[in-house]
């Protein structure tokens, strides 16, 4: 849904950050340092690394993009009155890793779910809490210690290793949060569970809000400006 005038802007992200969205909506977005960290991401699993150093490595290239916030275009970071929305920005050729805009309305939050490979997620805009669970056969799902709270420019991972199942919320009942995730794999393709607080296993594949994808690759203007 397109945000048409300021009654929905400030619906949608508060009216404290009016300023700073009509900022993010009027500017043309530097989709160059989307580019850069796709290409470095992809030359750090070029060198077959093992996970603790792909989160390490990773993470700090995460939280590089993350840090400046002028670069995602508006059509990946519009919001679901409902639904929290997921946005492919970039699956590699040969699936080692995908880059996805989530995108939370207001108060949205995420079932109990797991995930089934590594994953990092950057804070881009606003914040959101991440509470993390583990399993228990006898007692169904129970939390595994406080929410983490995500700021702009701050990273989380996941794993089967590091721990893989939690829940998510935008920290905000007023305005918009958007976080930056990577995953090992295409994850709109993988088949992975939601809980409920019995433990019962549901299965699903969540796929993608989007059809088409940011343009990364046309580099004609940066080449006119040199």
């Amino acid at each position: 849904m397109a945000l048409r005038d300021l009654s929905q802007i400030e619906t949608f992200f508060g009216p404290d950050n009016l300023d700073a969205t009509m900022s993010h909506l009027s500017s043309t977005p530097n989709i160059a340092r989307l580019r850069t960290f796709v290409v470095s991401f992809a030359d750090l699993l070029s060198r077959h690394p093992d996970e603790p150093e792909i989160l390490r490595e990773g993470g700090a290239l995460l939280s590089e993009l993350v840090s400046r916030d002028d670069w995602l275009p508006e059509e990946y970071a519009q919001p679901d009155p409902v639904y929290y929305r997921q946005y492919l920005l970039h699956a590699d050729s040969a699936q080692r890793f995908s880059v996805v805009s989530f995108v939370w309305g207001p108060g949205q939050v995420t079932p109990i779910h797991d995930h089934t490979v590594w994953g990092l997620i950057g804070m881009l805009r606003g914040a959101e809490y991440s509470q993390p669970y583990v399993l228990d056969p006898s007692t169904g799902v129970e939390k595994s210690g406080d929410a983490v709270r995500l700021e702009p420019g701050q990273v989380e991972a996941v794993s089967p290793t590091v721990g893989d199942v939690h829940q998510v919320s935008n920290a905000y009942e007023d305005q918009v949060s958007i976080s930056i995730h990577v995953y090992g794999a295409n994850i709109g393709a993988v088949s992975r569970s939601v809980y409920t607080p019995e433990g019962e296993r549901k299965p699903f594949i969540s796929g993608y809000h989007n059809t088409s994808l940011p343009n990364l690759w046309d580099i004609s203007k940066e080449l006119k400006r040199e």
